[in-house]
C-alpha cells in the first residue's frame, strides 16, 4: 500500500491553513480587534486553543512523514505567539514536507515504529502513518478550523478542502 497520495493531501491541506490565517486577520480588522487574539481560542474549556491545534497538525503532518520514512524532522519548541510566527511555523513544515518523493515512501510496511509511550509495542510505518498521525492530524486540523467558524471567521468547506483535481 502506497501512502505517498494521502502524503500528499495532508501536504495539501496543511498549505490551506495560511488561508484560513487570512481570512481571520480580515475578520478581525472588520470588527475591530487584535488578530492575534485569535491564536487563544477555544472551542471548550478543556480543549486546546488555535494556537496549539494549528502546532499539533504541523507536528502530526512531519511526524507521520518523518517517522513513516525514517527520516529526520525538525524540532519545534511551540513558541508561536503570533499568526506571523503561525504562518512561518506552517512554512517551515511545508519545506520540510517539501523535501519527501514518492521513492521515500517505499517500504512503510517493513519499516517498524515504536514509542516510549506505547511500552514496548510497535506499528509499521504505514499503520503508524494510517492509524496514528493521520487520524491526529486531520482532528487538530479539523478544531482549528472550528475555533475559526465558531469565532465568526468566514471559513467553508472550500478553504478546509483547497484546490481539488477534478478531470
Amino acid at each position: 500500500m502506497s501512502i505517498y497520495p494521502v502524503f500528499l493531501e495532508v501536504k495539501k491541506l496543511l498549505g490551506t491553513v495560511p488561508v484560513w490565517l487570512d481570512k481571520a486577520v480580515e475578520h478581525a480588522a472588520a470588527k475591530k480587534f487584535e488578530p492575534n487574539l485569535l491564536l487563544q481560542c477555544r472551542l471548550a474549556p478543556d480543549m486546546f486553543p488555535l494556537v496549539r491545534q494549528i502546532q499539533m497538525a504541523c507536528d502530526q503532518a512531519k511526524f507521520g512523514a518523518g517517522r513513516a520514512t525514517g527520516k529526520e524532522f525538525p524540532p519545534h519548541p511551540d513558541t508561536e505567539q503570533t499568526i506571523d510566527e503561525v504562518r512561518s511555523r506552517i512554512a517551515a513544515v511545508l519545506a520540510y514536507l517539501d523535501g519527501f518523493t514518492a521513492h521515500d515512501f517505499e517500504g512503510t510496511d517493513e519499516r517498524s515504529i515504536s514509542l516510549q509511550r506505547w511500552e514496548g509495542k510497535s506499528m509499521s510505518g504505514t499503520g503508524y502513518f494510517v492509524e496514528q498521525a493521520l487520524p491526529n492530524f486531520f482532528f487538530h486540523l479539523t478544531m482549528a478550523y472550528a475555533i475559526l467558524r465558531h469565532n465568526g471567521v468566514d471559513v467553508g468547506r472550500r478553504d478546509f478542502l483547497g484546490a481539488i483535481t477534478y478531470r
